[in-house]
């Protein structure tokens, strides 16, 4: 199944499928992409993860010592979130203000990173975001024609292909 454009009916076709008892959901800071996750299954399926590599984004607007940017960044690697909003407010680095409403909003998506590295986890949604801008470019070739209508079959087939369910 390929949904473009179509939220409620990937949702409806993902809560049809067979979840497991948890399941690992992340994603960057857009509330778009967190309410749609909301939808999935049940709040104690969700295990939500704030993708890492968005996390440091944020972080390294922070305009401090070289050292402080450190300690912040060890601090949230290892999931410490109140620590690293005390230590930002102590601190008065400038832009702690925004990293601080950052980690507000989203600390309980923010976890022990190094932990869930180790044991074999995702921390970055870098691999399907790459895919995504990979498919942006290709529908922009010079001589490409696509139209919209057409998008969610072309999904559903590269999806059948990549799963090895494409039959000849």
């Amino acid at each position: 199944m390929a949904f473009f454009k179509d939220n409620q009916g990937l949702l409806k076709w993902v809560n049809v499928q067979p979840l497991g008892a948890q399941f690992t959901c992340l994603g960057d800071g857009h509330d778009g992409v967190w309410n749609i996750f909301s939808d999935i299954g049940t709040p104690e399926q969700r295990i939500e993860v704030l993708d890492w590599y968005h996390l440091m984004e944020n972080a390294n607007k922070v305009q401090g010592t070289p050292a402080q940017g450190e300690q912040i960044r060890a601090l949230l690697w290892r999931g410490e979130t109140q620590r690293a909003i005390s230590y930002l407010r102590q601190q008065q680095c400038r832009g702690a203000t925004g990293l601080i409403n950052i980690l507000l909003h989203h600390q309980t998506r923010i976890i022990d990173y190094q932990a869930w590295q180790a044991a074999g986890n995702s921390i970055g949604s870098g691999r399907v975001e790459s895919l995504v801008k990979q498919i942006g470019l290709r529908v922009k070739l010079p001589g490409a024609q696509w139209r919209a209508e057409n998008v969610p079959k072309v999904l559903k087939h590269r999806c059948a292909y990549l799963n090895g369910a494409l039959v000849a």
